[in-house]
């Protein structure tokens, strides 16, 4: 099985936010950063990795990105503040 992550962009602290799912991390954030797809991350200027999270099966992370998008704000700015206090772009780290 491969490995599937839902991720969570953001244009800066406590700015607008993009929730995704993919099961390439690094291709789809570098595809996000060169704003290589039209959308709303290339229109609000989304391309900060500050949240992922690793899944067995793609089932379960479409399932969870669903559940997290229909969260309200607060919610996901927590989240976000668990894992990633100071809001670090994580791109670096998972490209290694």
């Amino acid at each position: 099985m491969q490995q599937s992550y839902v991720y969570i962009l953001a244009s800066q602290k406590n700015g607008t936010l993009y929730i995704g799912v993919t099961s390439d991390l690094v291709k789809r954030v570098y595809e996000h950063k060169q704003n290589l797809a039209n959308g709303f991350s290339k229109k609000y200027n989304v391309h900060d990795l500050v949240y992922y999270e690793v899944h067995a099966e793609i089932e379960k992370a479409i399932t969870r990105e669903k559940q997290i998008k229909k969260w309200n704000r607060e919610w996901k700015l927590k989240l976000i503040e668990e894992k990633n206090p100071g809001w670090k772009d994580l791109y670096d780290e998972v490209v290694q």
